[in-house]
């Protein structure tokens, strides 16, 4: 691994913990308009701070994002599907490996679909991104997605992120499960986990928990953030459990303590 990429990927992996939080807002890309990212740059503005890395995709760095700022960006470079179609692997590389230069990005993420009609496809497309990746220095994020008629088990999800570390992916995203420690173990680049569907705050951090408590370096959390009452003060906590080493239980006390003074700032 060069130098150039060694650095890119040390400003979403912080070097001081080895572990990352990323703040995913990619969903309108097949999702269109999404709960709490009508407007973006404004759902995000209070956030950057305590994000290692933003995930999103070129439009919305381009139109709403503030360029000033110096959150490494992680740049979602695939996509061609939406949720009115039943099959979401159909998809193909949407980004140049110049534009991603342009934007300055830290890596590009790149969806595989194991297991589905059109697996073949998306880990060409993962292969020919980490070839190009390789070119300019510029690391590679498999998201490993699951489609409907998946199951997100160990067995599963260790097949998926084997297969897309073989293929050359600097990082994999995927799901938490039992038996998470197995996919770690199985998998020879960092694994981050999806937070996926909003849940309760309180179950959220007990994810976030398991997950880096079983050794994945982090978190690529989205809805479970913006999506909160209080999302400044849950992703202080979720930062709180992946850099600062605290519980789920110590996270918990310190989200309370913040969304009460966030409540306590809002009436007075």
């Amino acid at each position: 691994m060069d130098w150039g990429m060694q650095n890119r990927l040390a400003g979403i992996i912080k070097p001081a913990t080895g572990r990352c939080v990323m703040l995913a807002i990619d969903h309108g890309y097949f999702q269109g308009p999404t709960t709490g990212l009508e407007r973006p740059g404004e759902t995000v503005a209070p956030l950057l701070k305590y994000a290692d890395a933003l995930m999103l995709t070129r439009g919305v760095l381009r139109s709403q994002i503030d360029p000033g700022q110096r959150t490494p960006i992680v740049l979602r470079v695939s996509g061609g599907t939406s949720v009115l179609k039943d099959d979401l692997s159909d998809e193909e590389i949407t980004v140049s490996m110049e534009d991603a230069l342009r934007l300055n990005v830290a890596a590009v993420a790149v969806s595989v679909f194991v297991g589905s009609d059109h697996e073949k496809q998306t880990l060409g497309n993962l292969a020919t991104l980490c070839d190009r990746g390789q070119k300019y220095g510029v690391p590679v994020l498999a998201v490993t997605a699951v489609g409907k008629s998946m199951t997100r088990d160990a067995r599963y999800l260790g097949l998926a992120c084997r297969i897309a570390a073989e293929l050359g992916a600097s990082v994999v995203k995927t799901y938490y499960c039992e038996g998470f420690e197995k996919v770690v173990a199985g998998c020879p680049v960092p694994v981050v986990i999806a937070g996926g569907k909003k849940i309760d705050e309180r179950d959220a951090l007990k994810l976030a928990y398991n997950a880096v408590s079983t050794g994945a370096v982090g978190v690529d959390m989205g809805r479970n953030i913006f999506q909160s009452k209080w999302p400044v003060a849950m992703i202080r906590a979720v930062r709180s459990i992946v850099h600062d080493g605290c519980s789920d239980e110590q996270a918990w006390e310190a989200f309370q303590r913040d969304a009460g003074k966030a409540v306590a700032g809002a009436t007075a």
